[in-house]
């Protein structure tokens, strides 16, 4: 932060975010961050104007004020008074809860990248890896039977896939789409409308408790801080946000869950969309967006396979040095002409989306490379022994990255 020309408290560790900033500071920081009316777009004012988040502390109501309105200023002031605040930061560690600011190092580069990025996050468990392909799944809290089905089969398809699953824990959609990506053995990251220190909704306790193990929690919003429904629309800009895409299962006319659409379309995000039946009201949200020209989700396997694409193209396009990429493909073509006819055949069936065994069967069958499931196992453990092949879960089989 600029002070009168000066860095306060702060250490540059590399270009863009990457600071550390002083333990004072980052007291002073979670201040401004525990004070529910101050967003990210308040918090940046209040810096520009005062310099510093000590400073910005110290400062008098009135100032506060004239800065970002009397709402926000009143809300400042208290919770400077109740002092509970600092009393919070210093339980930070013991309730096992990381506190990261958007100037220091390991904040999502995809929420800084928002129209609206929050000035700091809390944690439980990981953060979403940046550079690994992520997908939002959202719906119907009250969702139907059909609804479920798709919820799972996309979830577990992700999670072998190795694509992270990012979402609400929600009840519905939500939860039934996270649960089945770390049944599946993939990661999933929950962004709550409260604190993470609340399990909201209840009924999501295992999966909160798992999502802290194999995944993470994370919100915008300090430790203690209930569940309103008020929380929740900001909220969904962080699920968007963390993702490279978005999936919605099941939505009515006038759901919440266009709320995040919205958020993802401003945000440049790719939006595929679950078809339902024209008389199924729980779909009338969905096919509205189909006719505005929303992606059409028809199957886990079509859009993983469209999705990785346009994926790796976006990495490519994003990446310091295109030549590498190239030369790795390059690499690539080389590794597989050293392979013998035989492993060289199944080889070529395979691809990084893990597929199980019966699917590469019927794909060899269907170009007319008749194996039968012994030797297709016996050449799949000799690929992976040879590290062209990585078994993700048991029984399916993807590409190796090495």
């Amino acid at each position: 932060y600029e002070n009168n020309g000066k860095r306060a408290g702060c250490v540059k560790t590399g270009k863009g975010t990457g600071m550390f900033m002083a333990e004072e500071e980052r007291k002073y920081a979670y201040f401004l961050c525990s004070t529910y009316t101050i967003g990210g777009v308040r918090a940046e004012r209040l810096l520009a104007r005062f310099g510093s988040p000590r400073a910005v502390y110290e400062a008098e109501a009135e100032e506060w004020r004239e800065c970002v309105g009397n709402s926000a200023a009143e809300a400042l002031e208290r919770q400077k008074k109740s002092g509970e605040w600092e009393r919070e930061y210093g339980q930070l560690s013991e309730q096992q809860i990381h506190f990261l600011l958007r100037e220091e190092k390991g904040f999502p580069g995809k929420l800084a990248e928002i129209p609206d990025p929050p000035y700091g996050i809390f944690y439980r468990g990981k953060l979403p890896d940046e550079n690994e392909p992520a997908v939002a799944v959202i719906g119907a809290r009250e969702c139907s039977e059909y609804g479920r089905y798709v919820a799972e089969e996309l979830g577990q398809y992700l999670g072998r896939a190795g694509i992270q699953v990012i979402s609400g824990m929600a009840r519905g959609i939500d939860g039934i789409s996270q649960q089945a990506a770390l049944l599946a053995g993939g990661t999933s990251y929950g962004v709550l409308g409260c604190g993470v220190d609340i399990c909201y909704p209840r009924q999501n306790r295992k999966l909160y408790e798992e999502l802290i193990q194999k995944g993470g929690l994370l919100s915008t919003y300090a430790p203690g801080t209930k569940a309103l429904p008020a929380y929740f629309p900001p909220r969904n800009r962080i699920v968007s946000g963390l993702a490279d895409a978005l999936i919605v299962i099941e939505a009515r006319q006038k759901s919440g869950t266009l709320i995040t659409v919205d958020m993802a379309l401003e945000q440049g995000k790719d939006v595929y969309v679950v078809p339902g039946r024209i008389t199924d009201r729980l779909s009338d949200g969905c096919n509205r967006l189909l006719t505005q020209g929303a992606g059409v989700f028809l199957s886990p396997e079509s859009f993983t396979e469209e999705f990785l694409r346009n994926w790796e193209e976006k990495q490519e396009l994003s990446s310091p040095d295109p030549a590498q990429k190239i030369r790795g493909r390059r690499k690539s073509r080389k590794r597989i002409e050293k392979l013998e006819e035989p492993l060289c055949q199944v080889y070529k069936l395979l691809d990084c989306v893990p597929k199980s065994t019966e699917i590469i069967l019927q794909e060899a069958w269907k170009k007319g490379e008749y194996i039968d499931i012994v030797t297709l196992h016996r050449r799949l453990m000799e690929l992976e022994l040879m590290g062209y092949v990585k078994q993700n879960t048991p029984g399916y089989f993807g590409t190796s990255a090495n």
